[in-house]
């Protein structure tokens, strides 16, 4: 079908002042559309810009930008987070199961959608690619859509397929996606942790996997294993090994059997090749992916996500260095409840057990600020490269005496005297 396109600097003359402007995230992020609405800061004013996850070079760090807009995140990347943590930005805390229903809702309005998609088909429809996540809600309900249209973009199955009569201005841009290339790097630490969490899979489980080095490394283990499934909120190419292999069938589903679901795809070109026109990759909302009343119809569900750091009695923060946001809530806590309900489902935290800085990731407390991703009424089981331990069950004094048996050794003599202080001091024993 026969689009009429226009310039990305055209294209965003339709925002106006005062508008909310939601920006796709991930692979997906629409970079030139974004740095082409930050040129016209000279002509706009209290511009507030929606987001989760976003990447590439934003031209955001001039005077002239941030005076006139402001980053409303919902989920904190690298490139804004500066932004985020001044005061012109600032984070929503909310579970990316919960984040449609702020733009279904209209507790967040959106007036303009700025997203990237795939060419459109012989019917007029083309697909927000690799991430439909918290997209399609957004364009659901945006007043005014501006998209731009990218060959590079797989068309990907799911809930991301739009009309192009859906587009009130559209650009064509022919550009690589952004590509991340996670376990490339990865470390003793990380295969240890990829090691011991391998032997908590069963044959027939269902995996959810975060981002980094360790899910990667938990993947490159499973080779032996048997029938696995994949519903998640992102892959990577980590499971392209595994579904070659006959491994990931996705077969004892229950939730869209014999497909891969998940929100976004995050990774190398690779992985996008794989997805594009792949009747066996699902990409969906994330308020259906992230509900726990779906997450728990699978079998055997296994969630691996990580942790900034843990308390003695298992509070998780995932979010912040103390009073620094650094990334969001995201879907851990959707899937570490989903997990714990399926039926031998198994919630897991994997962290190294110090930071690159040697400093414990095991804390007696957490920093001063710091926010509380999973409660300690949620943890199930912790992994370091020092072993597993599963807290579930246990009460305060038993959970500190565990995950001090798996911190860093430089660190034990320390966490044992905060382990005294805290619960063999005389009003305890009183």
């Amino acid at each position: 079908m026969q689009l009429n396109y226009t310039t990305a600097a055209d294209a965003v003359k339709m925002v106006e002042s005062g508008n909310r402007v939601f920006i796709q995230g991930c692979a997906a992020t629409p970079v030139s559309l974004v740095n082409a609405l930050f040129d016209r800061h000279n002509e706009l004013t209290n511009i507030e810009l929606v987001a989760i996850s976003t990447y590439g070079k934003f031209n955001w760090n001039r005077p002239e930008v941030v005076n006139n807009f402001y980053l409303n995140s919902l989920f904190v990347s690298g490139n804004v987070r500066e932004w985020v943590n001044g005061r012109h930005g600032d984070y929503v805390p909310i579970f990316l199961s919960e984040i449609p229903a702020l733009f279904d809702k209209k507790i967040l309005p959106i007036d303009v959608a700025m997203v990237q998609v795939s060419p459109p088909d012989s019917h007029g429809y083309c697909t927000l690619g690799t991430s439909v996540d918290v997209a399609v809600s957004a364009v659901r309900n945006a007043k005014k859509i501006i998209a731009l249209v990218n060959p590079r973009m797989p068309r990907i199955f799911g809930d991301g397929f739009i009309h192009v009569s859906k587009f009130n201005a559209t650009v064509w841009e022919e550009n690589e996606l952004f590509e991340e290339h996670f376990g490339v790097n990865s470390d003793d630490a990380s295969e240890k942790i990829g090691k011991y969490v391998a032997e908590l899979v069963e044959d027939g489980s269902t995996l959810q996997m975060g981002i980094g080095n360790i899910p990667d490394s938990v993947l490159r283990y499973l080779t032996g294993h048997k029938g696995l499934g994949i519903h998640t909120e992102m892959f990577s190419d980590g499971v392209l090994p595994l579904i070659e292999k006959g491994i990931i069938t996705n077969e004892h589903k229950k939730i869209q059997r014999r497909k891969i679901v998940s929100t976004f795809i995050l990774g190398s070109r690779k992985v996008y090749d794989f997805a594009n026109d792949n009747p066996s990759v699902c990409l969906m909302e994330s308020g259906f992916v992230n509900d726990t009343s779906v997450i728990r119809r699978n079998p055997k569900v296994v969630s691996i996500n990580s942790a900034i750091e843990i308390d003695l009695t298992g509070q998780i923060c995932a979010d912040s260095i103390g009073i620094y946001q650094f990334s969001g809530i995201g879907g851990q806590m959707d899937f570490m409840r989903g997990a714990s309900l399926s039926e031998g489902g198994k919630p897991i935290i994997a962290i190294p057990s110090v930071t690159k800085n040697g400093l414990s990731r095991i804390v007696p407390f957490l920093k001063q600020g710091a926010g509380v991703v999973t409660t300690r009424g949620h943890v199930h089981y912790v992994v370091t490269e020092y072993g597993v331990v599963n807290l579930y069950g246990k009460n305060m004094d038993q959970r500190a005496l565990l995950l001090i048996s798996i911190a860093h050794p430089n660190h034990r003599e320390t966490l044992e005297k905060a382990y005294r202080e805290r619960f063999l001091n005389p009003i305890k024993l009183g």
